[in-house]
């Protein structure tokens, strides 16, 4: 049998610690090692009782959730952070400070198991390390708005992105999610080992390119391996026939 899940919740409203506390109870393999209402307090009780997994409110007067995260990192704590909110804005932060899941408010029992399970992936992942992974120098996720709140995208699985004003489309097979971002704070962002800027409002991702192609006018295009065809920036066009190796 397995340890249970130890969590400490930190929310300073008091509903929504029970509402957090009703939805577990019921769940097999964890135990609630205790509550706090503001961040002093859950970094005193993190340090006493070293719980697996912070349910961490952000908005809070004070320390905010992001400040106890970016505390928690830096004492080097043993412990899996999850974001409970009322307001989406916070997802690049929550990403700066490594957290594992962002669910917003009012949480779904389903939902709750769903970011527990992917807190014992990353304690099991992060306990079975002999020694740190450096950080990676390129964005390796994107937290996105959802329907039901924020859901994690890996930067290998975009296929395409696309500028559509002071946001980014992140293209995924048939889905899409929209970020604020510029074009060029992602090109700097994404790894250009696996992504090539080869228009001013659209990065592909390099294996999805099959082939290139030239008009009569003298324009490029990539044929892309889903059969779409994008146009090529004219300026853009000496990086993608290194691309090519011509």
């Amino acid at each position: 049998m397995t340890d249970p899940l130890n969590i400490l919740i930190v929310d300073d409203e008091p509903l929504a610690i029970d509402r957090l506390r009703l939805l577990l109870e019921p769940m097999a393999g964890v135990a609630i090692s205790g509550e706090a209402g503001d961040g002093e307090t859950a970094l005193d009780l993190a340090g006493r009782l070293s719980p697996d997994l912070v349910l961490l409110d952000i908005a809070m007067p004070g320390m905010d959730g992001i400040d106890v995260a970016r505390a928690l990192a830096e004492s080097g704590a043993d412990t899996a952070i999850v974001f409970v909110t009322a307001f989406d804005n916070f997802a690049v932060a929550a990403f700066d400070v490594a957290a594992v899941d962002y669910l917003m408010k009012p949480v779904q029992g389903d939902r709750l198991e769903r970011a527990l399970a992917r807190a014992r992936l990353h304690l099991a992942g992060e306990r079975r390390a002999a020694v740190p992974r450096p950080p990676s120098a390129h964005v390796e996720e994107f937290w996105v708005p959802d329907l039901t709140g924020l859901v994690r995208i890996s930067a290998a699985d975009i296929e395409r992105v696309t500028a559509e004003r002071d946001y980014m489309r992140l293209h995924v097979g048939r889905r899409s999610w929209l970020i604020h971002r510029t074009i060029a704070k992602l090109e700097q962002e994404l790894d250009p080992k696996r992504f090539i800027r080869v228009h001013r409002s659209v990065i592909l991702r390099r294996d999805t390119i099959a082939g290139l192609s030239r008009d009569e006018a003298g324009h490029w295009c990539a044929r892309l391996t889903d059969g779409a065809e994008q146009r090529i920036g004219r300026s853009y066009v000496e990086e993608i026939k290194r691309f090519a190796g011509r």
